[in-house]
């Protein structure tokens, strides 16, 4: 059994990473592997968002693993060894609809990790981006839904569940180890995020088209405006039905306790 430490840090805060990489130095010795998998999320129409989204998705995708790469960096150098693994998205190849701010930090990590992998395979130091699909966490419940925000959690919860174009945590943790420990330049999780992204890689109009089709079967601006509500205040007769039953379970072993924020606006 490995030792197991645990501090909790604010990683858009570039103080509190420097901080936090001191004290596990302290405790557990030199890093080896560095795995950037801090994230935020707010799905609703663009018309929504506001300014604060895209900061605060920027701060997090971007700056925060930033600030984690540049304080392990050196030490990795000089050793000539480490391995420094970015969670991105599908959503860092593709923008999606009603998940703008998202996309957009998403999109600046993945730039960030590939120009990195590129200039550090020379001190023996590998990047990995990772490219998740759908992925069954149980965190939707802890995301902030805007505007009509019971059938944006609909939608995204069900999405989140559905076997087949979904995947489950612990085996797309096991995918994300082993492109670790062999030094993999990227790591696609899920068929049809590979297929969707080698389809915009060579026929974007098309699935700009695609995409389209789906904004407008999404919902329109409503109640909330740019107000938002967590998912877990955002249920309904569907979300709480046998659909959602894989994200439930997720949510139970993953840890993700519902905790019901009340509405803002």
């Amino acid at each position: 059994m490995g030792t197991v430490f645990v501090r909790p840090c604010d990683v858009r805060d570039e103080k509190q990473v420097s901080e936090t990489i001191r004290d596990v130095r302290q405790e557990l010795g030199e890093i080896n592997v560095l795995v950037n998998n801090a994230g935020t999320i707010t799905v609703g129409p663009t018309d929504t968002m506001t300014a604060d989204e895209y900061r605060e998705a920027l701060e997090v995708f971007f700056w925060g693993p930033l600030y984690t790469t540049l304080a392990v960096l050196p030490d990795m150098r000089k050793r000539r060894s480490g391995r420094i693994v970015n969670i991105s998205s599908i959503g860092g190849k593709i923008s999606v609809p009603h998940l703008l701010p998202y996309s957009v930090g998403k999109f600046a990590l993945s730039g960030f990790s590939q120009g990195l992998r590129a200039e550090l395979v020379r001190d023996n130091v590998y990047v990995t981006t990772v490219y998740p699909g759908l992925m069954r966490t149980g965190s939707p419940r802890n995301a902030d839904f805007k505007s009509k925000h019971r059938a944006e959690y609909t939608w995204f919860l069900l999405s989140d569940s559905a076997p087949g174009i979904s995947i489950n945590a612990d085996r797309a943790a096991r995918q994300i180890a082993d492109a670790c420990e062999y030094g993999k330049l990227e790591l696609i999780l899920t068929l049809p995020a590979k297929i969707g992204i080698k389809l915009h890689a060579v026929f974007p109009s098309v699935t700009s088209a695609v995409l389209s089709a789906v904004n407008r079967a999404l919902p329109d601006p409503g109640e909330l405006g740019q107000g938002k509500a967590k998912g877990a205040a955002s249920t309904n007769r569907i979300t709480e039905s046998w659909l959602s039953a894989l994200d439930e379970r997720a949510a139970k072993r993953n840890n993700q306790v519902p905790n019901p924020i009340p509405v803002t606006s």
